[in-house]
């Protein structure tokens, strides 16, 4: 099983019709990244604080829908955390967050994981805002020293972040628990370190996501490898990144030997692609990308 832990909140989608109207649907990095699991047909647990309101119940009807495990998932009176994404021309998105007092930011340490998980996956807002932040990080800390494959995907969201110099600080001293640390260009930009640097404070490896330039993996062993992104109608990037961290973690969980990156990334950026052609974070199922649940 893969455990993906961290926020479920509702991104408010703008339409065209009627002019300024906002669509809710369901959202948030780790959200989106146990939804896409489910849909590939992993075994996968959701470890979050939902709330109890209307929002709440719909989000995880939509993970339940997906096949995903909600015994992790604690409940809590107070409201989603809600997003406003703006889009640009090319499909990417900003967002805005309104995040007080919401249900996902109170997140407690879980005394432990089920028997047989095999990895685990953090990022986004989730390691942003406290208290929930601090839990999400001693899990990942815990959780890494037993000797579970860890993904890191810091998604980064520069409204949230009060500090930046503090959390650059943070961030460091969270890549000695990672195995694999996945991150957009515009995040890697935004953090201003090397990928070098990166590799040698712990991951085994470095994905880069770069839009329409496709994917890059740099590896503790000094290879580097890339994909291509596939030629597709972008209706917006809106959970294109959280279908990656699917696609790798659906890959990487549970191998043994050497890991084929180039198959690897392949299947990724066939999956994003598919997300990217959807409004919305609506990831593919497993059948659209030849898989057998």
């Amino acid at each position: 099983m893969i455990v993906v832990g961290g926020e479920a909140l509702i991104d408010l989608v703008p339409v065209a019709e009627p002019p300024g109207a906002l669509l809710p649907r369901p959202g948030g990095g780790p959200y989106n990244t146990a939804l896409a699991l489910g849909r590939l047909g992993a075994g996968v647990a959701f470890c979050s604080r939902v709330s109890a309101d209307g929002f709440g119940e719909g989000l995880l009807a939509g993970l339940r829908a997906a096949g995903v495990d909600l015994s992790l998932v604690q409940r809590g009176p107070e409201p989603t955390t809600l997003a406003v994404p703006s889009l640009a021309p090319d499909g990417s998105a900003a967002y805005r967050f309104y995040t007080e007092g919401t249900a996902d930011r109170l997140f407690a340490l879980p005394p432990s994981l089920p028997p047989g998980v095999r990895a685990l996956a953090l990022g986004t807002c989730s390691l942003v805002l406290e208290p929930g932040a601090s839990a999400y990080e001693a899990l990942l800390r815990r959780e890494s020293r037993r000797g579970l494959l860890t993904l890191l995907d810091p998604n980064i969201r520069p409204a949230l972040i009060a500090d930046p110099a503090a959390y650059r600080e943070r961030f460091l001293g969270w890549l000695p628990y990672v195995s694999v640390l996945k991150l957009s260009e515009e995040d890697a930009a935004w953090l201003g370190g090397r990928i070098g640097d990166w590799l040698a404070a712990g991951p085994s490896a470095v994905v880069l996501t770069r839009g329409a330039a496709g994917l890059t993996v740099w590896t503790a062993e000094g290879e580097e490898y890339g994909a291509a992104a596939r030629p597709v109608t972008v209706a917006d990037t809106i959970g294109a990144g959280d279908t990656v961290n699917a696609a790798l973690l659906h890959r990487l969980a549970g191998s043994v030997g050497p890991v084929d990156w180039p198959a690897v990334l392949d299947f990724a950026a066939r999956a994003a692609a598919l997300t990217c052609t959807r409004a919305g974070a609506e990831p593919p199922y497993a059948a659209e990308l030849g898989l057998s649940r």
